[in-house]
């Protein structure tokens, strides 16, 4: 049985959709993919033609973009209304926008308690096991 997560994606006023990941959901397989993609972007409001692969205008771009990431074949991912929970999930990760940063959340269902809470740029998905396991 695959490690299943959650993660929360941005809208302009909360989040605007759920993805839902069947396997490798734990923080140093989807936990740090996701937080790799984000690291180092920023979020604008109106783009110029270098920004590309550097920035997302709003956060209903940077959702579209980490479905897009993500979604690559038949399975493993999909996509629920926001508000969804109670899918199975071992961890859930929340995408927020802080200015123009991305941050992540990342809670661990079964224990209740928040493994990270920061910017992206930061996240070590090895780590958070490590003093999980502990």
């Amino acid at each position: 049985m695959g490690t299943r997560s959650l993660t929360i994606l941005p809208g302009d006023d909360g989040e605007s959709a759920v993805m839902y990941r069947q396997m490798d959901g734990y923080p140093s397989g989807h936990g740090q993919e996701l937080a790799d993609f984000l690291a180092g972007r920023r979020v604008v409001n109106g783009f110029h033609a270098g920004d590309n692969g550097f920035a997302f205008n709003g956060p209903g771009c940077a959702a579209a973009a980490i479905v897009a990431r993500f979604k690559d074949e038949i399975g493993g991912i999909y996509l629920y209304p926001a508000g969804t929970r109670d899918m199975g999930e071992e961890y859930v990760y929340t995408v927020t926008v802080n200015g123009t940063d991305m941050w992540l959340r990342v809670e661990e269902t079964h224990g209740g308690y928040v493994l990270f809470d920061g910017n992206t740029g930061v996240f070590d998905g090895k780590a958070l096991e490590q003093s999980e396991d502990a």
